[in-house]
């Protein structure tokens, strides 16, 4: 579950251009080693979560599951169920606020 600071923060790093959204761009974006950090929701289809957590594995970028696709997407501003992040200040400063 997001809560509203990790939500704020989310939207923060959309408004700063330093995410990522949607499942191809994401599966891009790892391969070409740009996504640091991977956030999935705990709803997304099981053959979409599958392919981008084995991509993640073999590529070594962190994942996360975090809350629904609705709370993620209200916190982006977009309808989706998968984001990277591309800035490694904004995943440090996320990964210290889900600890």
């Amino acid at each position: 579950m997001l809560n509203s600071d990790i939500s704020n923060y989310l939207g923060l790093m959309k408004k700063a251009q330093k995410i990522i959204t949607g499942e191809s761009l994401v599966l891009e974006s790892i391969k070409k080693k740009k996504a640091l950090l991977v956030l999935i929701t705990s709803d997304m289809g099981s053959a979409t979560r599958k392919k981008i957590t084995d991509k993640c594995n073999f590529y070594k970028v962190m994942w996360i599951e975090v809350g629904s696709t609705l709370e993620l997407s209200n916190a982006i501003g977009q309808k989706r169920s998968v984001i990277a992040i591309t800035d490694r200040g904004f995943t440090n400063g996320l990964l210290k606020k889900i600890e």
